[in-house]
């Protein structure tokens, strides 16, 4: 599974909704669940997004179908970014490092 990183902001309708509900947010959660994703954590921040999710996916293609439809609701609006865990980017990093090295030895 894949790890990915939305930022969202709510559109007035979402705030009205969000006051109203505030529960409303787990159960947009619980929609990404059945479109095959599952959210790992999210906050509410302070500053030009109003909350930072992490979710997880299978692939790019689940992601963009859980993007595309939280956002035709209209309560929110959104950036969605691919995470690429730290140790994970490093080892990347080191193993193409290793095989230019090699490359340029031959």
């Amino acid at each position: 599974m894949s790890l990915y990183v939305m930022l969202s902001t709510l559109s007035e309708s979402g705030r009205k909704v969000l006051r109203g509900r505030p529960g409303w947010i787990r159960k947009v959660n619980a929609d990404v669940q059945r479109m095959g994703a599952r959210v790992v954590a999210q906050y509410a921040v302070l500053g030009p997004y109003d909350f930072v999710t992490i979710i997880e996916a299978p692939d790019n293609a689940t992601i963009s179908r859980v993007s595309v439809e939280l956002g035709a609701r209209g309560g929110v609006a959104g950036m969605t970014m691919a995470a690429i865990p730290l140790d994970e980017f490093i080892g990347r990093l080191e193993g193409g490092a290793r095989r230019q090295g090699k490359k340029k030895r031959a």
